[in-house]
């Protein structure tokens, strides 16, 4: 295991602008006008605060990100008409800016989350998790964690104790063969609301063990959770308001749990409403069509784009 990196922020440059926003694009695909109209306002809010813009490359899957798309994610983002003052293209004070970079600091964040007791191995698999007749489905979001594998009342774990499970966390994917195929969730304070204050859609209380359950912070690939990352790298990188899409309220809830575990003050947050093509459906990567890149190559240009009605905002 490698020695953990500090989990204290680092000092903030007193001259440094106070707001501090970010664009986090995962280089799984081709960005689309959806990530566009959510960048767009991030940057917007960024320039009216007076504030920095922070490029992070989220790059934290590595069976699904890609290098291609790390190189046209930069081409479509500068096409459009970003600019960012901290990046990896341009480094900056809280880098490394990749999330493939930063595997230290996910490890510091779980070995911190382990000792305060936050956090438990599971050995159920997302299809046990989906039969499972007491998770009902939210929406979108995942099933409801059923607790199979929930430490009981006296804190004994239900599949064996935590150093039987405890990831060998190397910088070498491990075998599947060699380590039972465990999960670490995070445990939620069951009935209680998790609420916060956002600036685009007012005020959101969630559920915990109700609207979301137990969530996963280190997968059993040995790959850290997108809720754990995030949190990582927003507070590290001294990230002021978080601005993405309506798509992730429930995922703010769940990642203030995270925060409050390490003792760290979270961001503001604004979710923005999402693009839907002409089903009603919200976009995603498979809609090429709708790509940046692909509206570049029929002709339509960063202003032509920016005139949409979504965009006024």
């Amino acid at each position: 295991m490698p020695a953990p990196s500090s989990l204290t922020r680092p000092n903030r440059d007193p001259a440094a602008p106070q707001y501090r926003g970010r664009l986090a694009p995962s280089p799984t695909g081709l960005l689309h006008l959806g990530h566009a109209q959510t960048f767009w306002t991030a940057q917007q809010r960024a320039q009216q605060a007076g504030g920095r813009l922070v490029l992070r490359n989220e790059d934290l899957d590595p069976d699904r990100c890609r290098p291609e798309f790390v190189t046209a994610m930069l081409e479509d983002l500068h096409w459009f008409g970003f600019r960012w003052e901290e990046g990896p293209d341009c480094g900056g004070p809280f880098g490394p800016y990749s999330q493939s970079e930063r595997r230290p600091h996910y490890v510091s964040a779980f070995e911190a989350l382990l000792a305060a007791g936050a956090i438990y191995p599971c050995v159920c698999s997302r299809r046990d998790v989906q039969r499972a007749a007491q998770a009902p489905h939210v929406g979108d979001e995942e099933p409801v964690y059923p607790g199979a594998c929930r430490p009981g009342a006296d804190g004994r774990f239900r599949v064996g104790g935590p150093e039987r499970f405890v990831p060998k966390i190397t910088s070498a994917r491990q075998s599947s063969t060699a380590r039972p195929r465990v999960n670490w969730r995070f445990r939620v304070p069951d009935c209680e609301p998790i609420s916060f204050d956002d600036s685009s859609q007012g005020l959101q209380s969630f559920v915990a063990g109700r609207d979301f359950g137990d969530f996963v912070v280190w997968r059993h690939d040995d790959v850290p959770s997108y809720q754990l990352a995030v949190t990582v790298d927003d507070a590290l990188m001294h990230i002021t308001e978080v601005i993405r899409g309506v798509d992730l309220l429930v995922s703010t809830s769940r990642q203030l749990l995270p925060y409050r575990a390490l003792g760290w003050t979270p961001p503001d947050f604004h979710h923005c409403p999402l693009l839907t093509d002409e089903a009603g459906s919200r976009l995603a990567k498979r809609h090429d069509a709708l790509s940046l890149r692909a509206l570049r190559q029929r002709g339509a240009t960063p202003a032509m784009i920016r005139s949409r009605p979504e965009f006024a905002g």
